[in-house]
C-alpha cells in the first residue's frame, strides 16, 4: 500500500481535495503544478475464483469492487504526497483514470493540480 511506502511524509488533508478548480471558502494564491500517484495491481488467481463464483450468482462483484476501491485509495494517497512534497495545501482538478496495461494487470492514476490556497476574508 501506498502509506507502506512512506508512513510519514505530509499529505493534503482530503478537504481540500476538488474535482473543480477551486476550493469553496479559499483563493488559490499559487499554482505548483500536476500532481499525480500511481498504483498497478493485478488479479489473483484466488481472487478472479471468488470473482467466478460471484458472476454466476449475479450482483456486485465484491472482490474486484473491493481491489479497485483499494487501487484508487493508494493512487490517491500518493497524489496528495507529491502535492504535499511540493508545498501545496490543496489539489484541484482531482481526476482518476485507469488502462489496462497487460492481460489482468491495470494502472490506476489519481492526478490533478497542486495549489496553495489561503482562506478568503
Amino acid at each position: 500500500m501506498a502509506r507502506d511506502l512512506a508512513p510519514f511524509l505530509p499529505t493534503v488533508p482530503a478537504d481540500f481535495v476538488s474535482t473543480t478548480f477551486e476550493i469553496p471558502g479559499h483563493a488559490i494564491v499559487r499554482s505548483l503544478g500536476v500532481v499525480r500517484g500511481i498504483t498497478v495491481r493485478s488479479r489473483s488467481v484466488i481472487g478472479n475464483f471468488v470473482a467466478g463464483l460471484q458472476i454466476l450468482v449475479g450482483g456486485n462483484i465484491t472482490v474486484y469492487t473491493e481491489l479497485c476501491e483499494h487501487a484508487r485509495r493508494d493512487a490517491l494517497e500518493l497524489c496528495l504526497r507529491h502535492a504535499a512534497a511540493l508545498g501545496a495545501n490543496a489539489v484541484v482538478g482531482m481526476r482518476y483514470d485507469a488502462n489496462e496495461i497487460a492481460t489482468g494487470v491495470t494502472e490506476v492514476l489519481a492526478y490533478g493540480t497542486a495549489v496553495a490556497v489561503t482562506p478568503r476574508s
